[in-house]
């Protein structure tokens, strides 16, 4: 070994330059006499102390190869190509005859990497930072990472307020070159906004200016709030907030001149002083159009919500952008840009308001992807889109079939992009990522009990059955007094355009010969075959036909109206005398047309936020083919309307009215209507509303008005798709005008003729919850109009708290 080269240990790579001067000058100075000319021809090179780096990485990355002459300066480029690549902590190199040898140190890995204290900043988000400065589990370890992962940390609590904070890092040797990290944090409490002075102001008060900051000084609604948390984001908020506020009325020269920010000794206290130059009102004198319009311009000016003559107003101004950029995006100009300016005339204080338009160039979807779902086959989600392949992309289309997937039940979430396609500016691919959902609910069960002995249950619905976007539903339910088999089917596409198809089959036995109920047994097997046609974006025509073939036993025993019906419709029978003299019934047949009329202009189909649905459902019994002849109508409305905030309200109108015809002296007992309950007044007690028989259990009536609104309270964004709160105020009742006599505790007639005195109200709080079983409804109410009764009317049953299990789908 001749003479030793070069060596550096344990340096900052912003050092490097300096220190590999200083060595090369070293390296000159202690070179031996037959190297002083400091250059000799590699004939071989050797790596010594590589650990985890192979020799062909070091050889990658240094700039000499055998056969090369080196001298000084070339030892000075290897030392530096070796030592940028961050990958040692020591490097020699020494000349052993005509061979090199490069002498390295290896840094350390990180063999693991813990954060503890952390409660503000999630660890997740913290890892993923810290790696972007090179932090991580198996990266190579810099010791000079640590101090500025500290600042890093440091800079992420300041700007939350969290100005106590302390951050403690330890690096623990571990064998075969590796380290553990560890960094406690003690974050302390976030400072809290003691003072906030806007100085400045002569136009408007300081509590008008800031009634809608988000930071505050302390009150006493702060712990639910937490408004008066000191965070940097949260001021720049408040400050584009105050600049709006004047600019929006018509202060369009407004300024803030500084903002200073002073925190206590003990860092628990903010001072907030804000500076500002309030400038002149100005009014409008002129709006212009400039521009490549690409849509006609008289269209685009209707757009303009700021008009000459009016106060200046940069929220109309942004408006009136956004309604440009959306008319045109419609008209596949999704790129378009409209810029507003205005110049200010100090002297007359009017400005002139100048809309720039470039359209940009019209663009056209290539593809549309799919992702995130393969249980739904593609041509189910495709015919959910109003933006097409081939066509030009148009927000309008793009929104209206984000709206149409997420309404499928089965589907969780809807976000839809564009990526522009390399090479062509016109044209961009469509991505639309879905979440998918559970796409049905599914429920069994066996019981016992001394009346129904052994009883059978099971429930299957679901909605995207084989992945064809068919909704199925089976019920089964089977017991001693009980029995209900149901099976449907819908194809929501039976045809290319669009038509809906439902078919239905139905079972039902209900026998009721005990002393709590009104005896009554009723035998029916119904058929439905429906057809929806739409007839637009957002209305559906219905018609269709239902087959009932029904038998309905009473007794002397049961209730008044019970018998006259069974005595007085269909095809009255007695049972043998063998069997029961006290025994008879009806049996009849009813074929009734369908028809109907649907508006749904929700977003979604379960927890909606905005959008309104109107139903509205007809059916009458053709005369030639029933037994029993009738009419019913139905129509429900639900509307949801933002209010402020995330609070949003839901008003619910349920009305409903039916008449027998012809000889018929009143609806079957099976299409009258019920009241009171989850679905209707909660409450009282469920079905209980209205007429009583003469058992005083509910016998419906055949006129039901219903009407829920509701506050829709914000639930945390992970919870919103599967729950919802709310505050409501029902009010309604169920009556009969006449088609079935009734009677009070005494036998004399009593009337339930509809009556707005006796509609019945509660308020209350309500929690509904998506499960696999269902759509789980709670709800505690207050009733406010209820009657006790007495010895000769029967009163309102009450149920305080109500809990029911519902379909979803």
């Amino acid at each position: 070994m001749t003479g030793i080269f070069r060596r550096i240990t344990g340096v900052r790579a912003g050092m490097l330059p300096a220190i590999c001067l200083l060595s090369a000058c070293l390296w000159s100075a202690g070179a031996s006499a037959q190297v002083a000319d400091a250059a000799f021809t590699v004939r071989d090179m050797r790596v010594e102390g590589l650990q985890r780096i192979s020799e062909g990485t070091v050889f990658n990355y240094l700039p000499i190869n055998i056969g090369d002459s080196i001298d000084k300066i070339r030892v000075q480029e290897a030392i530096r190509a070796l030592y940028s690549q961050g990958l040692f902590d020591n490097i020699e190199m020494r000349r052993d005859g005509d061979t090199l040898i490069i002498a390295v140190r290896e840094r350390p890995s990180i063999e693991s990497f813990e954060i503890e204290g952390n409660k503000d900043i999630k660890t997740e988000d913290l890892t993923d930072s810290l790696r972007s400065v090179g932090l991580a589990k198996g990266r190579t370890f810099d010791r000079s990472v640590l101090e500025e992962v500290t600042m890093f940390l440091r800079d992420q609590y300041y700007s939350r307020g969290k100005y106590g904070v302390e951050i403690d890092t330890s690096v623990i040797d571990r064998p075969n070159n590796t380290v553990q990290i560890r960094i406690d944090v003690k974050e302390g409490d976030r400072a809290k906004v003691r003072q906030v002075n806007i100085v400045g102001n002569r136009e408007f008060s300081d509590r008008e200016i800031r009634e809608d900051f988000n930071l505050d000084t302390a009150n006493w609604l702060s712990w639910i709030r937490q408004d008066d948390r000191y965070e940097k984001q949260g001021l720049e908020g408040d400050l584009e907030t105050l600049r709006s506020f004047y600019m929006d009325r018509g202060y369009a020269d407004f300024d803030v001149a500084s903002t200073q920010v002073a925190i206590s000794p003990d860092k628990k206290d903010i001072y907030i002083t804000i500076t500002i130059r309030e400038g002149e009102r100005y009014t409008v004198s002129d709006v212009k159009l400039v521009g490549d319009m690409a849509v006609p311009e008289p269209v685009l000016k209707s757009l303009i919500l700021a008009q000459p003559g009016s106060t200046f107003n940069q929220a109309l101004l942004t408006q009136t952008s956004e309604l440009m950029a959306l008319q045109m995006g419609g008209q596949g100009y999704a790129n378009a840009e409209i810029e507003p300016v205005w110049e200010l005339d100090r002297e007359t204080r009017e400005a002139e308001i100048t809309f720039f338009v470039d359209p940009k160039s019209r663009v056209y979807v290539r593809r549309i992807n799919f992702n995130g779902v393969d249980e739904v086959e593609d041509e189910v989600l495709r015919r959910e889109m109003r933006q097409l392949e081939g066509a030009y992309l148009s927000n309008i289309l793009v929104d209206r079939s984000k709206v149409r997937l997420q309404r499928l039940p089965y589907i969780e979430n809807v976000d839809i992009s564009d990526t522009a396609v390399p090479g062509s500016p016109d044209l961009v691919d469509v991505d639309v990522d879905l979440e998918y959902r559970m796409p049905g609910q599914f429920s069994g069960g066996i019981g016992y009990s001394e009346a129904q002995q052994v009883i059978l249950q099971g429930s299957i619905i679901h909605t995207n059955f084989l992945g064809s976007g068919n909704r199925v539903a089976l019920d089964l339910n089977s017991g001693r007094f009980s029995k209900l088999y149901s099976l449907s089917h819908t194809d929501p596409a039976r045809t290319i355009d669009g038509v809906r198809r439902t078919v239905a089959l139905t079972y039902r036995d209900i026998t009721q010969f005990t002393r709590a109920t009104s005896d009554f047994s009723t035998e029916t097997i119904g058929a439905t075959l429906d057809y929806g046609y739409p007839i637009g974006e957002f209305q559906t025509l219905t018609f269709g036909m239902s087959y009932q073939s029904a038998e309905l036993l009473s007794s002397v025993n049961s209730t008044q109206q019970a018998q006259d019906w069974v005595l007085n419709n269909g095809n009255p029978f007695e049972l043998p005398s063998d069997v029961s003299g006290s025994v008879f019934g009806t049996e009849f047949d009813s074929v009734e047309l369908l028809g109907g009329w649907i508006f749904d202009s929700r977003n979604r189909a379960l927890f909606p936020t905005r959008g309104t649905r109107h139903q509205l459902f007809l059916g009458v019994t053709i005369p030639s083919l029933s037994d029993v002849e009738y009419w019913t109508a139905r129509y429900n409305m639900t509307r949801y309307q933002r209010l402020f905030g995330r609070f949003n309200l839901r008003w619910n109108v349920d009305l409903g009215v039916g008449e027998a015809i012809g000889e018929t002296t009143a609806l079957p007992p099976y299409k009258q209507f019920f009241g009171g309950g989850p679905q209707s007044v909660r409450g009282f007690r469920e079905s209980f509303l209205g007429p009583r028989d003469t058992f005083g259990n509910p016998y419906g009536g055949n006129m039901l008005v219903a009407s829920q609104l509701e506050l829709i309270l914000p639930l945390p964004e992970k919870w919103a798709r599967q729950a919802r709160a709310t505050l409501f105020y029902d009010v309604g009742n169920v009556f009969n005008t006449g088609e079935v006599g009734f009677f009070d505790r005494l036998g004399s007639p009593v009337s339930y003729d509809f009556d707005a005195g006796e509609l019945r109200s509660s308020v209350g709080i309500g929690v509904e919850w998506l499960a696999p079983l269902g759509l789980f409804r709670f709800s505690y109410a207050f009733p406010l109009d209820t009657y006790e009764g007495n010895d000769r009317f029967f009163g309102d049953e009450l149920e305080r708290f109500q809990f029911s299990i519902g379909n979803a789908f």
